[in-house]
């Protein structure tokens, strides 16, 4: 289904120069679609054998062969994709990173049609008694976050003060260690820990935090309205072909009803 092998690197990519296609969609790359990303964050980006795969890869390629070109990945921080700061400065085409589309993101970004509704969920090491974040906070519990994430966002909205790590796995293994307590972090991406057997004997899901939030893809604000077009044309289109539901289940699991109907 995908149309390239994504690989990791640390900057842009060479092999041409700043192009748009017949279809008016902007590239920094000429004969690719470049993509900041932030890893890792399975199941929507990992490495696995030295390639970059998941949910987001495969939904970007889609998009990829929307518009006739390669897609490449460039692995940079959760902070400069959010902030928009990696796409002002040329660094990628398009922003994917299991980013949640929210109100002051969008003064910094243009997002695309939401492609994944989530809510966070709460991770204990075993015999760690906490079912809500209200629980982390009245037991004075040790609670870690990724840091610029909506999971640390929703803890300082509950007046907590988690310590901060700057990936998904630096936060896992803060827990495993004993830096904290309990960790917040996206459902899917606890979900997907826990398949690991090692993961599923120390830790266990302790609580969800219904947050209600649309992962969205994004591009350079006000920039490149013709991609973002094809974007959502690409996601509209995997939901009306099935495509959608079969790499939902590749990657995430099985779908819940109706949530491909957005």
């Amino acid at each position: 289904m995908a149309v390239s092998t994504a690989v990791a690197v640390t900057a842009c990519s060479k092999g041409g120069e700043a192009t748009t296609t017949a279809d008016g969609v902007r590239l920094v790359t000429a004969d690719q679609l470049t993509t900041c990303t932030h890893l890792p964050y399975a199941p929507f980006q990992s490495e696995k054998n030295g390639k970059v795969v998941g949910f987001d890869v495969d939904m970007i390629d889609l998009v990829a062969e929307e518009i006739g070109v390669k897609q490449q990945i460039v692995d940079k921080s959760f902070e400069t994709i959010k902030t928009g700061a990696d796409l002002n400065a040329g660094v990628c085409d398009v922003a994917a990173a299991g980013m949640t589309i929210t109100d002051e993101r969008k003064k910094h970004l243009d997002f695309s049609v939401p492609y994944f509704d989530a809510d966070q969920a709460l991770l204990a090491r075993k015999g760690v008694a906490a079912k809500s974040l209200g629980d982390v906070k009245s037991k004075k519990l040790k609670l870690g976050s990724q840091s610029s994430t909506t999971g640390e966002e929703t803890a300082h909205g509950k007046g907590l003060d988690p310590q901060s790590f700057e990936s998904s796995d630096a936060e896992l293994n803060g827990l495993r260690t004993g830096q904290v307590d309990v960790i917040i972090q996206d459902y899917p991406v606890v979900a997907n820990w826990l398949k690991d057997p090692a993961n599923a004997a120390k830790f266990k899901l302790v609580g969800t935090v219904a947050t209600g939030e649309h992962y969205g893809f994004a591009v350079k604000k006000g920039g490149n309205p013709k991609l973002l077009a094809s974007i959502d044309k690409a996601i509209t289109r995997s939901k009306k072909d099935g495509t959608y539901k079969k790499l939902y289940e590749q990657w995430i699991g099985p779908m819940p009803e109706g949530a491909d109907a957005r």
